[in-house]
């Protein structure tokens, strides 16, 4: 379990007891995150491993993550659960991410300074061991994945025109899932 997954105490153990949940679907965890307020709110993002999730997807998730929940009982006050796709700027949090969305511009900060610097903005080139790859204006540098703090797409023409032709290529409804309606007559006919 990476930090960018999971990254305070509580998320990771969180994480330990959703996953298996959403595994058993056919979905994996993306992010998760239990975010404070006057009433807290547990934010889980997931995804096929091929990409694509729908708001059916989400309740299916949203309905097995709090039988789980309820029978392991680790959060102690009332919290709202959010189950969410990871968006079109995505959130990067596993090494495979950065070989999925090579060519894209992305946004990385580190968790220490690197010559300098925590913040990187540029082109996922790729992974390369256990390094990320990212094309900035000095040239391709490599990135140890542990050395990540947070990462993600930036959202752009590129990346917008992608998934849409993403969403173009999925099949269309047959129109079966909705009800069909019931027209009522009246007497006066």
């Amino acid at each position: 379990m990476t930090d960018l997954i999971a990254k305070t105490a509580i998320d990771r153990r969180l994480a330990e007891i959703v996953t298996p949940t959403i595994e058993g679907l056919g979905f994996e965890l993306v992010r998760i995150r239990l975010m404070g307020g006057n009433t807290k709110t547990l934010q889980i993002m997931a995804d096929r491993p091929e990409g694509g999730i729908d708001v059916d997807d989400c309740g299916r998730i949203s309905v097995a993550v709090s039988a789980a929940l309820d029978v392991e009982d680790p959060i102690e006050d009332a919290y709202h659960l959010e189950v969410s796709s990871p968006g079109i700027d995505r959130p990067l949090t596993r090494l495979k991410d950065f070989e999925a969305w090579k060519g894209y511009e992305a946004k990385i900060e580190t968790s220490e300074l690197i010559d300098g610097r925590k913040r990187f903005k540029g082109q996922i080139a790729g992974t390369e061991g256990d390094e990320v790859l990212i094309e900035i204006e000095e040239g391709t540098i490599g990135l140890k994945f542990d050395w990540l703090s947070d990462a993600k797409l930036v959202l752009t023409d590129e990346l917008i025109t992608e998934m849409l032709r993403q969403k173009k290529a999925q099949p269309a409804p047959d129109g079966s899932q909705f009800d069909d309606i019931e027209e009522e007559t009246s007497e006066e006919e």
